[in-house]
This record gives C-alpha cells, sequence and structure tokens, in this order.
C-alpha cells in the first residue's frame, strides 16, 4: 500500500456496499504529483478548441502521461478494497465547470449510457479527484444514497444548451441528496450504478475534477460494442478474457 494510502475501515466498506458512495477526505496523491496533474489538465483545457471545458472525456487516450496517475498505487490500493484485487481501468474524464457559465449536470447514472457495452455493472466504481475545491457554491457532486440497488431508471428530455447531458431522470427525490463538498486533492468514491448530478456553477470559483474509472475484471467488456475505445489491465489479472491496451 502506498505511503499515502490509509486503509479503510470496515465500517467504510460496508457503508460504500450499502450505499453506493464514500467520501475519502484526504489527500490521495502527494502535493507534488497533484501540482503536475494540473499541469496536465491545464494543457488539456488549451488544447480543447471550441469545445467546452466539461467535454474533456478520455484524455488518457491522447495523453499517456495521464496512466501514471490513473494506474498509480495510491488509487488503486483504494479501489481494490472496494472492488477486489483485479481491476481494469475503463476510462477517465476531466470535468471542468468554468465560473458562472458551468452547466448543470442533470441527475443520471453512470451505467445508463454504457448499457449493452458490458456484462454487468456490480463492480464499477468511479474516483472523482478534486483539482479545485469542489463545494455547493460551484456545483459539487450530489448523490441520492442506495440509489445504485434500484436498477436502471427512467429519463426524460432536459435543454442540452443548459445541461451537461440531454436527458435526466424522472422524479428524483432531491431531499435525500448528499453533497459532495471536497477540498483539492481530496476525493470521493461512487458505485457507476448510483443516482447524481450536481448544480450549475454560478460562483466565481472554477470547479474541475478529474475522473478515474475502474471495473473488476471478471466483468466482460463487449469488444463491438466499445469500437476504437482501450480498456487497461491496471492490477491483479484478467477473469473475462477481454483485450487490453498494455497487453
Amino acid at each position: 500500500m502506498s505511503k499515502l494510502t490509509e486503509k479503510l475501515s470496515e465500517q467504510e466498506v460496508q457503508f460504500y456496499k450499502e450505499q453506493g458512495y464514500l467520501l475519502y477526505n484526504k489527500p490521495l496523491f502527494s502535493e507534488e504529483k497533484l501540482q503536475a496533474l494540473t499541469g496536465l489538465f491545464e494543457e488539456q483545457l488549451a488544447q480543447k478548441g471550441s469545445k467546452l471545458s466539461d467535454e474533456l472525456d478520455t484524455p488518457h487516450f491522447r495523453e499517456e502521461r495521464l496512466l501514471d496517475y490513473l494506474l498509480s498505487d495510491e488509487v488503486l490500493d483504494v479501489v481494490e478494497q472496494l472492488i477486489g484485487p483485479n481491476i481494469g481501468l475503463w476510462s477517465s474524464h476531466f470535468i471542468c465547470k468554468d465560473p458562472f457559465v458551468g452547466r448543470k449536470t442533470p441527475w443520471h447514472e453512470d451505467s445508463s449510457y454504457w448499457k449493452g457495452r458490458v456484462s454487468n455493472f456490480d463492480n464499477i466504481i468511479t474516483v472523482w479527484l478534486a483539482i479545485d475545491d469542489s463545494n455547493k457554491e460551484n456545483g459539487c457532486m450530489q448523490v441520492i444514497p442506495g440509489s445504485h440497488a434500484n436498477g436502471f431508471s427512467d429519463y426524460e428530455s432536459v435543454d442540452g444548451e443548459k445541461n451537461l447531458f440531454n436527458t435526466q431522470i424522472k422524479d428524483v427525490d432531491v431531499s435525500k441528496a448528499v453533497h459532495f463538498e471536497l477540498k483539492r486533492g481530496e476525493c470521493s468514491l461512487h458505485d457507476s450504478r448510483i443516482i447524481h448530478g450536481a448544480d450549475a456553477n454560478t460562483s466565481p470559483n472554477r470547479r474541475c475534477g478529474y475522473t478515474m474509472r475502474y471495473f473488476a475484471t471478471d466483468i466482460e467488456i463487449y469488444a463491438d460494442k466499445n469500437p476504437d475505445f482501450k480498456v487497461w489491465l491496471a492490477r491483479g489479472k484478467d477473469l473475462a478474457g477481454n483485450k487490453y491496451a498494455n497487453q
């Protein structure tokens, strides 16, 4: 286990299993590594052209230095405690809500956008690393605890100009929502099936996070449903006959 990683308690692991999320309110990387990652993000931001800042998806496909973070012991030591020792890298995404104009993220389940691409969703996890402080004022993530156990939800259309997506889950009981307030360098972890979203950023402060997504390798990634998409074997061994970019 890396020097920075603290072993999760049995209570924390059980909480994640039952509630579908966990806040890791401690530094994930050293300040030096976090600063270097921030630099990589700023490079990606400068290269994005006309894209909005919240659209920097799979940056590790074009910037291999990000794999130093995605395949690092600091991250994998935490992930292993929640989904087991055989871990694949599914995806990553810089999500940046610019000051005043950062769009709302409608209520959704990550798994609904991956339907048909994988054999099951039992152990797909997202690590959301705060590159900036993330709080209610600048549109931090919110989740509905325990909703990962409810199956796929029904969706309706929303305005795609004002929202990051053009669909949202119907009839979400927002009174149950938990806000993920994080300091720079801290992270949250959530199950791919949990209902989550975020308000627009109406504050003067940017809200950027780096999502790092992983799967237990007994999940089959359907090659014909994932054209030009690459996954990596991050730790342990493959259990489902998947093809990995690093093998």
